[in-house]
């Protein structure tokens, strides 16, 4: 055994580039293939410009005013949440043509001002017009 030379092992060393590269391309493959959901935003249109002609008072609008304390007027009548497509309903029928405007108090909750425009939109309102109060 004299003429042998005892060489010390290498260490094993592991690249990791390869597999860092693996992993970036499937990065990128997972976020070109991914589907991203489109939010449908809140249809706010702003009621249309008054015209100088006269207006018909057959195809008045319908008017809920919700407070500042949540309180719901439609057309000048108090009403609760549960009550308003009952109401929203019945001034159609006798008015079919009118539109819906809903006016908000700036301290108005959003989701009462939601549930109201859902229901509009349930009762087949066709035009409903969110806009805020100046009080």
């Amino acid at each position: 055994m004299r003429g042998r030379q005892h060489n010390a092992p290498e260490e094993a060393s592991v690249d990791l580039t390869p597999m860092l590269d693996v992993v970036f391309i499937l990065l990128i493959f997972f976020i070109v293939t991914s589907t991203f959901i489109q939010e449908r935003a809140l249809g706010l249109e702003p009621p249309p410009p008054p015209s100088n002609a006269p207006t018909d008072p057959d195809t008045q609008a319908i008017l809920v005013y919700v407070g500042a304390d949540n309180l719901i007027t439609v057309n000048g009548r108090f009403t609760d949440l549960s009550g308003v497509r009952a109401n929203m309903e019945r001034l159609r029928a006798e008015n079919p043509e009118s539109s819906l405007i809903i006016q908000a108090h700036p301290r108005a909750r959003t989701g009462t001002i939601i549930k109201i425009r859902d229901e509009a939109y349930n009762a087949k309102m066709e035009r409903v017009n969110v806009v805020q109060s100046q009080e």
